[in-house]
């Protein structure tokens, strides 16, 4: 090898050197964040599952609870995963004032939920309780049914919000950071209807919370 050839030979080697040595960098460097990001990764996926073990508990510990509500008022609804009352609650036709003869054992139900949902001593837990007031519908095919929705929405609304301030009025406390109790009229819709006069009456849906609610109530 004579000397210009030697000349041109070293320079090219040492530029194919460093060629070399910064894609194994590039290459480390991108290997070193795949793995750094698939770790993280794996740490975020654990992190989330150890949230969400934690939150199955204290839905069972909550249905645990619930369970205990007194048959003779509450019972829950398999079918459409829910509480219900069952306080015989007959509204008059087109009428939103509770019955006289439904008010003793609607104060003891709402003694004996809030006395269930006090004992829960958790105060990560929050209650969505919502007071679903409804309208008996006429028979299929009847054009009232939809001439009336809007006059069924108002009056089904007007009977959860009695039940509401009924138990307000009767000194029947909830938790203030905890509970979010909401009226709410559901006309001449909603599931689990009879199609009869029985549908003027209303159901109560309990639903847990796990997580931050705010107290606002509907009026």
């Amino acid at each position: 090898m004579n000397k210009e050839n030697k000349d041109f030979f070293w320079p090219s080697y040492v530029d194919l050197m460093t060629v070399l040595f910064l894609v194994m960098l590039v290459l480390f460097v991108l290997s070193f964040k795949m793995f750094y990001d698939k770790d993280s990764e794996n740490r975020q996926n654990i992190a989330r599952l150890q949230v969400e073990v934690e939150e199955k508990r204290k839905l069972d510990e909550i249905k645990a609870a619930l369970s205990k509500l007194d048959e003779k008022y509450f019972k829950y609804n398999e079918k459409y995963k829910r509480h219900e009352l069952l306080v015989d609650v007959l509204f008059e036709q087109s009428k939103a004032t509770i019955p006289q003869r439904s008010l003793a054992p609607l104060r003891r139900a709402g003694e004996e939920l809030s006395k269930v949902i006090n004992s829960i001593d958790d105060k990560e837990v929050k209650y969505l309780i919502v007071i679903d007031g409804r309208a008996a519908s006429y028979p299929a095919g009847d054009p009232r049914n939809i001439t009336e929705r809007e006059y069924a929405l108002e009056l089904s609304y007007k009977r959860a919000l009695a039940l509401k301030n009924f138990w307000r009025s009767s000194g029947i406390k909830f938790p203030q950071d905890r509970i979010e109790l909401v009226a709410s009229g559901s006309g001449f819709e909603g599931a689990g209807r009879t199609g009869d006069i029985r549908d003027r009456r209303f159901v109560i849906q309990i639903l847990p919370k796990v997580g931050t609610l705010d107290t606002k109530e509907v009026q």
